[in-house]
């Protein structure tokens, strides 16, 4: 496996690896209407382009294929980490969260993270601030806003 940052050619592939991996991962923790509100099929590809290149945005590679990625703002709000769903527990995560969490100079980094990904961060660290219920199109999706103290 390779990581190299984010290119605007990637963007497409991203979407259908994050609306799949939402739909087949987290369908376990959430119902398929919190899902399609979470994933939607219509996505502004072109915010979500300038998103990436706003942030520090690494892609994980295998074998060309892009098999997940995870991006980083200059604050240290880690806003995504998504692994494809058929390489999942193959320390590809953890591999493109070290690189994020390296990458910026803060002493701690927040996150979102999902019902499916909360046990993911405690085992590296973060801790729970609060639990919440966020609302995408009408639907509410539990969610933790989580910390990690970084030693810099």
């Amino acid at each position: 496996m390779i990581l190299r940052k984010y290119v605007p050619s990637d963007s497409i592939t991203l979407l259908k690896l994050f609306y799949n991996t939402v739909h087949i991962i987290n369908r376990k923790d959430y119902t398929e209407n919190q899902c399609n509100a979470w994933a939607t099929k219509t996505v502004d590809l072109e915010q979500w382009n300038i998103s990436f290149l706003q942030h520090y945005t690494i892609v994980a590679e295998n074998n060309g294929i892009i098999v997940g990625f995870g991006d980083i703002d200059k604050t240290g709000y880690l806003d995504r980490l998504f692994v494809h769903h058929k390489y999942q527990h193959r320390k590809i995560a953890s591999t493109i969260c070290d690189e994020l969490e390296k990458a910026v100079n803060v002493t701690d980094i927040t996150t979102y993270a999902s019902i499916t990904a909360k046990g993911f961060f405690e085992k590296r660290g973060y801790y729970i601030v609060k639990e919440q219920q966020v609302k995408r199109c009408g639907i509410f999706l539990k969610n933790y806003k989580m910390n990690k103290i970084k030693n810099i």
